[in-house]
């Protein structure tokens, strides 16, 4: 019987324009439940696409802190996380929540 190969799969990989990111962080949002470590996590996985060195060079932040920031273990500030969405070039918005 044939082995099938299978490699690790890596969002990053995928969001190449900010229009899939955006569209990929709005997904990520619906999909969150108030869970903002997942959040970031998304943030973090459009981060490495754009490339960690730059988006911390534009944030204002390490590339460690960033990192960890993103993580998806914890919680990042608010603060960090618009700085972040700032470097990425996305905007935060509201709309009235569907009942």
């Amino acid at each position: 019987m044939a082995q099938t190969l299978t490699t690790p799969y890596d969002v990053a990989d995928h969001l190449r324009t900010r229009e899939e990111m955006a569209a990929y962080l709005e997904a990520c949002l619906e999909e969150a439940h108030g869970d903002a470590a997942f959040i970031a996590k998304a943030l973090g996985d459009i981060a490495r696409a754009k490339g960690m060195s730059q988006v911390a060079r534009d944030a204002g932040l390490s590339r460690e802190s960033l990192y960890k920031a993103l993580s998806g273990e914890r919680s990042p500030s608010f603060d960090t996380i618009l700085k972040v969405m700032n470097a990425l070039g996305l905007e935060l918005r509201a709309q009235v929540a569907s009942s």
